[in-house]
């Protein structure tokens, strides 16, 4: 912490945020987020980690960009649970793995679990331990998918820590199994992939605190 009694990367510190926190990796987002928030003002802006606190139905919220990444992002939820945090959303953008999801009219996943094929996690627990988001959460964003009528589907997300690996295979040397891989994803039923679910379900569990992730395929309206 600093001198000032912030935590020295998200620059907030205890009773800055509430026990409720969005998640968006985009800083650029956080914006967009706060303005459906009652009496939202700015907290921070530090490095990569955007911070905004307001309320919403009367109870405190912050939304707290990430940046891109499960390193990144787990600082961020350290901290943030160091500030007294203890419900998380991550909210962010994905792309399409198994076939279900390839249908145009999905329009995201609510993660249910996440592969752990990065790096950050390991730094944490055995390769065993699963990484899983937490059922109260899990179960309200499915709720709200359904009163609100949007065409989410549910199920297990994968997580990796290099992007263009991805959506550039033909040009990394370890093409061949980086398209083997993705067939193998594709037919365990593995539906999108993204970067920081998985550090996300897993610090929260090992912390005692809750998470949650939804993932839009495209540019869903806030």
């Amino acid at each position: 912490m600093s001198e000032t009694g912030k935590f020295y990367h998200i620059d907030c510190g205890v009773g800055d945020v509430g026990e409720y926190v969005l998640l968006p990796g985009d800083p650029g987002r956080t914006d967009l987020i706060a303005k459906r928030l009652d009496d939202a003002h700015l907290v921070a802006f530090n490095r990569e980690h955007k911070t905004w606190t307001g309320f919403l139905n009367g109870t405190k919220v912050s939304v707290t960009s990430t940046g891109m990444g499960g390193p990144s992002a787990a600082i961020a939820v350290e901290e943030l649970i160091k500030c007294g945090a203890h419900t998380f959303i991550r909210v962010g953008t994905a792309g399409r793995v198994a076939k279900k999801a390839q249908d145009e009219a999905v329009e995201g996943i609510i993660c249910t679990a996440a592969v752990r094929d990065e790096g950050l996690t390991k730094e944490y627990v055995p390769a065993e331990y699963p990484a899983v988001a937490n059922r109260q959460v899990l179960n309200a964003l499915i709720d709200a998918r359904d009163h609100f009528g949007y065409n989410f589907l549910e199920g297990i997300t994968h997580c990796k820590d290099s992007y263009y690996s991805q959506v550039e295979p033909e040009n990394i040397p370890i093409e061949y199994q980086l398209r083997k891989r993705w067939e193998e994803l594709e037919r365990s039923n593995v539906l999108c992939a993204e970067m920081e679910s998985a550090s996300l379900f897993v610090l929260s569990s090992i912390r005692n605190t809750r998470a949650g992730s939804i993932m839009s395929f495209g540019n869903t309206e806030l």
